[in-house]
């Protein structure tokens, strides 16, 4: 499956470049982005990080695809993903990434996820997505929830609680024109 230019209400999901690396170098060493992510600061020079983020536009992965967020006027924004792709059992992860704190709380987070969503359904042929979000992001929990995902459990996984959240394929049918309208 590879990433399409996909024009989404605010936003504009294109496939990931060159171009991006600075963006996304910057994004993974916030702090705070890093937390929201359920990681630790990337440590390592911008010179490293492009030789393996080359490698990773060079070389991408039938389980995963990946897009830039842009919005209307092409200003690059954040990222989002599909990753643990299953076409056997018609299963995926999503993730996604607002990086430019200018866009938060402006509805772009929820764009992106119907986007994507609708993107993973049709295209990818999806009957199951998933994602985690921490415990306590919920401003992330809402956005998901909107878009049609449930919380269906927890899990504690490298030292963060954090929230499983699913959304299957008949119940975007029947919310799906209202999300995407």
């Amino acid at each position: 499956m590879k990433a399409q230019v996909i024009p989404a209400g605010k936003v504009v999901l294109r496939p990931k470049r060159k171009e991006d690396a600075q963006d996304d170098f910057t994004w993974r060493c916030d702090e705070e982005l890093a937390t929201l992510d359920a990681t630790t600061p990337l440590k390592q020079s911008f010179e490293g990080f492009l030789l393996s983020y080359e490698d990773d536009l060079r070389y991408s992965s039938p389980w995963s695809v990946r897009f830039g967020i842009d919005t209307q006027d092409g200003k690059h924004i954040g990222n989002c993903m599909s990753y643990d792709i299953n076409t056997d059992t018609g299963e995926a992860e999503l993730g996604i990434m607002i990086g430019d704190r200018d866009y938060w709380s402006r509805a772009y987070g929820y764009h992106t996820m119907v986007a994507l969503i609708e993107y993973m359904f049709t295209v990818g042929e999806m009957w199951r997505l998933r994602l985690h979000t921490l415990d306590w992001n919920h401003r992330a929990q809402r956005c998901f929830s909107k878009c049609g995902f449930k919380a269906v459990g927890s899990i504690h996984r490298s030292g963060w609680e954090l929230v499983r959240m699913e959304l299957l394929r008949d119940e975007w049918a029947s919310i799906r024109k209202e999300r995407l309208a």
